[in-house]
Formats: C-alpha cells, structure tokens, sequence
C-alpha cells in the first residue's frame, strides 16, 4: 500500500471524499461514551459526554484506511470548503462558522494541523503492519501533530495581535482549545484504532 500504482488513485480519491464529509459531519456530532460495565448492575447505564467531536477522529480515521494522500487531500478539501463557501454563500463549514476571517480564530491553527497530521498517520499506518498498537500510535502521532499545530499557531497568533478580540487570556485559550480537549482526543485514538483495524481486516488490507 505504500507504493501505490496510479490505478489505485481513484480510491484513494474515494476515500479523500469519504474523509471530506465525514470531517464536515463529524465537526456538528458530540462524543459520547458510557460508565464501565461493571457497575451497571448497580447503577444502570449513564452517558457521559467527552467533550469533543468527531472531527478529528475523521481526520484520522480516514488516514488510518484510506491512507496519507487521501487524508490530506480531504482536509485541504475541507479549509477551502470552510474559507470559501462562507465567504461566498455563507453556509457554516467550521465550528464557528467560516470564511476568510476565520484565519484570526483562535483554533484555525487546529485545523491547519488536521493536513499534515493526516499524512503523517497515514504514512505511518501503512508503514507498519496493520495491528491494534501500531494504528494507535500512528492516531496518537496524528494527534500530536494537531495539538502541536493549534499550540503554535496560537502562540504567534496571541504574540502578533492576529487574533480577533477575545475576552479570555492566553492561558485560558490554550486550556479551552487544547488541554481541556486532550482526554477526550485520547479516547478518539483508541476508537480509531479499534475502527480503522477491523476496516482494515474487511477490505483485506
């Protein structure tokens, strides 16, 4: 799968798609998760919210089996949908909203990290053998790259008065844009993981 013929380049084109719109639905759909089961005998089912959406479990999902061409080429797909589409039509890509003034949101660094991101995990979930821990780790690297990206660019952002007017400090940004976010990711990674392998096994590759 690593060197890949220009046959293949319709599927990784299919999955470029695939990944587009699972990052546009997945940026409206919350994360959800339950107690342990050992205590419902106890105290029955609760549904607890991670915090997150599914964004970026998208992001790496598709990576993680349609590779890093077509992961990357779905979130360039998806930055100029969100500059340009709300811009031109008004029609909401990004959590809040779009267009090219989005450049000055605090968490368009995020998103910026979601194209290398997707080609670094993909890269690396095609390089290894296609088990549990090695997908996990290609996630969690993807993940990285996000976190790293948002952190950086709201860093300079903050530094060069690039930010439109927010009333929270930078410490409070970074807490609400990434480090409140973080557990929530993590457990993203692990159902990735778990999802992306049993895909894997399916479509025999």
């Amino acid at each position: 799968m690593e060197k890949r013929s220009p046959l293949l380049a319709p599927i990784e084109l299919l999955w470029a798609l695939i990944g587009l719109v699972l990052t546009i639905l997945g940026t409206w759909m919350e994360t959800f998760t339950v107690n342990p089961a050992w205590v419902w005998s106890q105290s029955g089912t609760t549904v607890f919210s991670l915090g997150v959406s599914f964004q970026v479990g998208a992001v790496l999902l598709t990576a993680c089996v349609g590779g890093r061409n077509a992961a990357a080429l779905s979130q360039v797909a998806y930055l100029v949908l969100g500059l340009a589409l709300f811009q031109a039509f008004k029609l909401p890509i990004f959590t809040q909203g779009g267009g090219l003034s989005y450049v000055q949101e605090p968490g368009f660094g995020y998103l910026l990290g979601f194209i290398p991101a997707g080609w670094l995990c993909g890269q690396l979930a095609f390089l290894w053998p296609p088990k549990l821990e090695n997908l996990a780790l290609s996630s969690l690297c993807g993940l990285a790259i996000i976190h790293s990206s948002g952190f950086i660019y709201l860093t300079l952002a903050s530094l060069l008065g690039w930010l439109k007017m927010v009333s929270n400090s930078y410490g409070e940004l970074v807490w609400n844009y990434s480090i409140l976010l973080l557990p929530g990711h993590l457990v993203l990674v692990c159902a990735v993981a778990v999802l992306s392998l049993a895909l894997r096994r399916a479509l025999f590759y």
